[in-house]
């Protein structure tokens, strides 16, 4: 057997298998130590800048000393998504199965451009592809992909739909449409729509905002309205975005209302389920995604209510021959055997990582019911908080059916965001302020799969505290 002499960069067995072991125990005490501490980050940033600085990458410095002084740093200088008080955006705790993936896929290191390369990562995202599509309801044909995050999964949306719409898009771009072409999202969407509407070439004006119904979903009769005089003007009505599970109040938009003005237009109807989408898992929760049935694509990130580590994005659509002919190419250097499956003709990305594996694994150890447990105990948790913060006085504005609450204080209290400055000063928790209706509010998410009632109690503590108008 050839040796191979130890380098910084490559190890010996022993030598990687003790800091493998070190690593793994330093890593487990860094996270008790962040479960029983705060939310917020207490870093000295300029102390850090300092120690930075010394970096000057001319000397190699000793790799388990490095390990323990950036785990140091990211103790003190996060916000701790993984607290279960992190009540804040759809950011969860990643469930363990998750972090085993992520570790299994660093050694294997596989490249999924391709099926000849990895046939077995891409077989595993492919069945798990059609898992998720079956429980949405989606055509038996469906096809999709993982993604970096759900950005990138809209913008695959998008892509189809302007393909579709002008098959000369895909050589001439927006000058292959008779008019300028626009989609419509909610006032209340996510506003990666914006940079999405910049990237594909058509400009951000192409973005239409629809106003909401007064509870947070976009209004249809408003959506009609706009559809109609852009095509008077001579614009051509491309997509629908139908958003399920808005970022600020957890609302679902009128799936099947917008799915049928869409479809009267001949416009792509999509639904930006990238947080609300894992309701699939519950028979209870299902029904509120009705409609995503009949969706031409669908976003869903597994890492928000699925859990998994960042970032993984997935987006389904039963038009395979739409996604093929948006995004192929041929090469030299990358022949491609099966088009059918190769990965980087199908989708945006070329080099990619095995992000399929982390739902795999948590799908299979949990099954769908250990995630329908998953995303009800959100739910009820959230249940609870209401409860508790009427009973106090506080007023919940929206009445979503997932695990987001928009409050406001009781009268005579501190205003929305001097309250929450002082949640998140105190360590206790973590809230935002959002803009629901046109109006601050603080904005509570059930995020963390282990929160309990009792931190729940201490969120209802901490916004008491700085409610205080006399502080």
């Amino acid at each position: 057997m050839t040796h191979h002499p130890d380098s910084p960069l490559f190890p010996g067995a022993a030598q990687r298998q003790a800091r493998d072991d070190a690593l793994t125990r330093e890593l487990a005490a860094a996270h008790d130590r962040v479960v029983a501490g705060p939310v917020t980050p207490r870093i000295d940033l300029a102390a850090f800048r300092d120690q930075l600085a010394a970096f000057d990458f001319q000397a190699p410095q000793d790799a388990a000393r490095l390990l323990s002084w950036t785990i140091a740093q990211l103790e003190h200088g996060l916000v701790h998504i993984t607290h279960p008080r992190y009540f804040g955006l759809f950011n969860p705790g990643p469930v363990a199965p998750s972090q085993w993936a992520d570790r299994i896929a660093a050694v294997f290191n596989p490249q999924l451009a391709t099926w000849t390369t990895s046939p077995a990562a891409v077989e595993i995202e492919r069945h798990v592809i059609r898992a998720v599509a079956r429980r949405a309801g989606l055509p038996a044909d469906t096809v999709g992909h993982f993604t970096t995050g759900g950005a990138e999964a809209n913008c695959t949306a998008l892509i189809c739909a302007l393909t579709r719409a002008a098959p000369a898009f895909a050589a001439e771009g927006a000058r292959a449409f008779a008019g300028a072409p626009v989609f419509y999202a909610s006032r209340a969407c996510h506003l990666a729509w914006l940079k999405i509407a910049h990237q594909s070439g058509i400009g951000r004006s192409a973005v239409r905002l629809v106003e909401t119904d007064g509870a947070g979903r976009m209004d249809a009769a408003a959506l009609a309205a706009a559809m109609a005089a852009d095509a008077q003007a001579g614009c051509v009505p491309v997509m629908v975005v139908g958003t399920a599970g808005t970022t600020a109040a957890g609302m679902v938009d009128p799936l099947a209302d917008c799915a049928a003005l869409a479809q009267r237009a001949g416009a792509w109807f999509h639904v930006d389920a990238a947080w609300g989408g894992a309701a699939i898992a519950s028979e209870r929760l299902a029904p509120v995604l009705a409609g995503v049935e009949l969706a031409d694509s669908v976003t869903i990130d597994a890492h928000k209510w699925f859990a998994t580590t960042m970032g993984c994005g997935m987006v389904l659509t039963p038009h395979a021959p739409v996604l093929s002919q948006a995004f192929e190419v041929t090469t030299g250097y990358m022949p491609s055997a099966t088009r059918d499956v190769d990965p980087y003709v199908g989708s945006m990305q070329w080099s990619r990582r095995f992000l399929g594996l982390r739902l795999f694994l948590a799908l299979a150890v949990a099954g769908w019911d250990g995630y329908a447990a998953h995303v009800e105990h959100a739910v009820g948790l959230a249940g609870v908080l209401r409860a508790r913060l009427e009973a106090r006085g506080w007023r919940i504005v929206n009445r979503s059916d997932l695990a987001v609450l928009c409050i406001e204080p009781p009268a005579g209290a501190a205003d929305v965001r001097t309250i929450v400055g002082r949640v998140l000063a105190s360590g206790r928790a973590w809230v935002s302020v959002a803009t629901f209706e046109g109006r601050d509010v603080i904005r509570a998410c059930i995020t963390h799969g282990q929160a309990t009632a009792d931190d729940v109690g201490i969120l209802i503590d901490a916004l008491g505290a700085g409610a205080s108008a006399d502080r």
